[in-house]
Formats: structure tokens, C-alpha cells, sequence
């Protein structure tokens, strides 16, 4: 069974950087969009950022001009780098990847933004 494993969490400051990666622990053919989610302590998962088989992204507003994600479709990893963090970024952070059959989760990474 594949796994999303993902790494890079822990805290930081406000204004400090982190970054996220994530890997599968299997080959996952024919992946259409890779992303990030995040979800805040009461509240639901949100989307984060994509990233498409053709290498466009999409950011939540919230995060554009701040975060970027980048991927490698063939070796079925995406990458989450976080700059300029605020203390509304802490959550804990799932990596995502989408085939036809599959909607692929990984287990979360805890990000805490505090002084």
C-alpha cells in the first residue's frame, strides 16, 4: 500500500521559514495534481496549495507571495517552502496526490508559528 510520507514541520518564529517535503513511499502512476493541505485546531482542512502534471500552481490567498510549491511528478515528490510565517499559518500540514484511482493522503506534519 502506498504512504505519503512527509517531513520538514516544527516550530518557528513569526517571519521565519520552513520547508515541507513529501515522498511516496511507492511508485504513483499518472498523477494529475500534487498539493499541500492544512488543518487548524476547530476548524476544517484547507487547501493550501497545487500543483498540476504540467507545473502550474494554485495558491490559497492567503498564502500567495509567501509560499511556493514545487513537485517532481516522476519521482512522486512536492515540496512546500513557507517564508514570511505567521502565527494563522500554525496547523498541522497533509501532502495530497491525485491519480484516476486514488486520492493519496499522508499522515501530517505539525507547523507552529509562535514566539
Amino acid at each position: 500500500q502506498v504512504q505519503l510520507v512527509e517531513s520538514g514541520g516544527g516550530l518557528v518564529q513569526p517571519g521565519g521559514s520552513l520547508r515541507l517535503s513529501c515522498a511516496a513511499s511507492k511508485m504513483i502512476f499518472g498523477i494529475n495534481v500534487m498539493g499541500w493541505y492544512r488543518q487548524a485546531p476547530g476548524k476544517e482542512r484547507e487547501l493550501v496549495a497545487t500543483i498540476s502534471g504540467g507545473g502550474r500552481p494554485n495558491y490559497a490567498d492567503s498564502v500567495k507571495g509567501r509560499f511556493a510549491i514545487s513537485g517532481d511528478n516522476a519521482r512522486n515528490t512536492v515540496y512546500l517552502q513557507m517564508n514570511s510565517l505567521k502565527p494563522e499559518d500554525t496547523a498541522v500540514y497533509y501532502c495530497n496526490m491525485v491519480n484516476r484511482a486514488y486520492n493519496y493522503w499522508g499522515q501530517g506534519t505539525q507547523v507552529t508559528v509562535s514566539s
